[in-house]
């Protein structure tokens, strides 16, 4: 079979007018990034009172064997137009660093991909980009005040505000700034972090216009006084200037799957440090388009879709319809202990242990009172009694399943799957909930999150962030709901830990302010906030050749 980029450089795209006058968006409303991207205006969404249902696009702990998530909610939506249902896909733009690192493109896979792919996996719109530029704007400043006498008392051992860049650096995760003299500021301890780990990335995808983005940006504290005061953004008087570099950065992309499906890529958080969903306005806007948005949420449900449910949904005021949980034979066998080498060997045995994995997340968006599918994601090694084992336990406790084929054969692989979702979806057995409330202690929200969705018998805190608990709650700041900082490659904080881990308690080493994003974040484990590079970076594959054709990307 041919390789994804071969894939989406031979598929029939259509100029992003065609998408567009599809969707009936008046020409007005479209900024034009050539021939098949477009930024929508935001003023769209205050003519467009048609709302469809909202399906949510979760999945069982990744592993290295792959589940596919992105290529099934593409997938998904290509199916459910083949069906006859007006969909629309959002979802999140990707990351330089794990693009030339150790994770490839990512938007999607096989015949369900979204396009231009290399644009999407590249440089896109600049919108990453345009964050860097914001948030290390604000670095900027906060040194240069330091240096012109420091007006605001900032003590310079608790800036907390770090620098960013969009690629995988494990050599800037510790730096010393200011060096070489005073005409180059005071010396101070200073880090790096990956650009879509910033607050400001978190932000953008929770404001639903611009006022909310200035409003959001002025909040975020950098750092600390001398009397142990926080310090905002505001406090510096760049709020505005912060907020004007990303005046285009919060308009939704506008592309197309290979099969013309229109689909919104906008925003990047990940969901292992941040909420790990594309930006409120994009999904939004393919809501106020279509008779069904589907979207995702990033890695498992442990994370990326309890946040959905606990940041998003109540920031943004959405409510998911149902879930898609997206499971594979193969990571369900890695799971129950096979080794990688041996994942196309049929093993019924460990395929019963591991989908105990997969058994806790389907109870943990129960928990949340919505209804799911399990996609079946198929690859060619899986054997006809392994899937049809998956199938039976998922029917056994009342849950309709679905193989899916979306990789090798686009919407048509996804017909039974979208079927199935729309009985879901005409069932309206939807009581949705949010795990916990604002108004609980914040140690109560972290326990609740840590018990019930990672099946934690309890947690335990550093002496630094029961400091921290007590100095946030004295701020005002223990009514924000929480954004676990955790290893995606296990449902406990431990990634060693596979399947459904037992007896084990949550580590919770330090809690760090968002206050512009409006959420606390513990972080738990060895959770890395820029990421380094593997020992053959994927940047080793990525050719371009006299055309301008690129090869290699995945």
């Amino acid at each position: 079979m041919k390789k994804d980029i071969e894939i989406a450089q031979s598929a029939n795209i259509k100029h992003i007018n065609e998408i567009v006058d599809n969707l009936g968006i008046d020409s007005s409303y479209v900024d034009l990034y050539g021939k098949y991207k477009a930024k929508i205006e935001l003023d769209l969404l205050k003519k467009r009172n048609k709302k469809g249902k909202l399906v949510l696009v979760s999945a069982m702990t990744p592993t290295r064997a792959g589940e596919g998530k992105t290529t099934t909610t593409v997938g998904l939506g290509q199916a459910l137009n083949h069906l006859g249902k007006k969909s629309v896909i959002a979802l999140r733009e990707p990351s330089l660093g794990p693009t030339m690192g150790i994770k490839g493109g990512a938007a999607g896979g096989g015949y369900a991909q979204v396009i231009p792919m290399e644009d999407i996996n590249l440089h896109f719109t600049g919108d990453i980009h345009a964050i860097g530029v914001a948030h290390n704007l604000i670095s900027a400043v906060l040194d240069n005040h330091i240096k012109q006498g420091n007006d605001l008392n900032i003590d310079p051992t608790r800036v907390v505000w770090p620098r960013v860049m969009d690629m995988n650096d494990r050599a800037l995760r510790e730096i010393v700034v200011g060096l070489g003299g005073t005409s180059n500021g005071q010396p101070r301890e200073d880090n790096f972090i990956i650009t879509v780990a910033s607050e400001l990335m978190a932000l953008l995808c929770l404001a639903n216009d611009i006022n909310e983005l200035k409003m959001k940006i002025s909040k975020i504290v950098i750092a600390y006084n001398l009397e142990r005061k926080p310090v905002t953004v505001d406090d510096l008087n760049i709020s505005g200037a912060v907020c004007a570099l990303l005046k285009d950065a919060l308009k939704p992309n506008l592309v197309q799957t290979l099969e013309n499906t229109p689909a919104f890529i906008h925003g990047g958080p990940f969901a292992n440090i941040a909420h790990g969903a594309n930006s409120s306005v994009a999904t939004k806007m393919a809501l106020s388009l279509s008779e069904i948005a589907v979207t995702e949420a990033g890695f498992g449900a442990d994370l990326g879709a309890e946040k959905f449910f606990n940041i998003k949904a109540r920031y943004s005021n959405l409510r998911p319809d149902a879930v898609v949980l997206v499971a594979t034979v193969r990571a369900l066998k890695l799971h129950g202990g096979v080794d990688p080498d041996n994942l196309e060997q049929k093993n019924i045995t460990a395929l019963k242990k591991g989908f105990s994995n997969l058994e806790k997340h389907i109870e943990n968006i129960r928990k949340f009172g919505l209804p799911l599918v399990i996609a079946v994601n198929k690859f060619d090694s899986d054997t006809g009694e392994e899937i049809d084992y998956l199938l039976e336990e998922c029917r056994s406790r009342g849950i309709k399943a679905a193989v899916s084929e979306v990789w090798q054969k686009g919407g048509e692989g996804g017909t039974e799957l979208a079927g199935k979702l729309l009985s879901v979806l005409d069932s309206n057995k939807n009581n949705f909930r949010f795990l916990y409330e604002l108004d609980e202690s914040i140690e109560s929200k972290i326990n609740k999150i840590a018990r019930e969705i990672y099946g934690a018998s309890g947690v335990d805190y550093s002496a630094e962030a029961k400091e921290q608990i007590m100095e946030y709650t004295r701020l005002g700041y223990d009514d924000l709901p929480i954004c676990m900082a955790k290893t995606q490659s296990s449902i406990s904080d431990d990634p060693e830990l596979k399947g459904r881990p037992q007896n084990f308690r949550v580590n919770v080493r330090k809690i760090n302010l968002s206050a512009g994003a409006e959420f606390l974040v513990p972080i738990t484990g060895p959770v890395l906030t820029m990421p380094g590079l593997p020992a053959r970076p994927s940047a080793e594959d990525i050719d371009i050749d006299e055309d301008g054709k690129i090869s290699g990307l995945f």
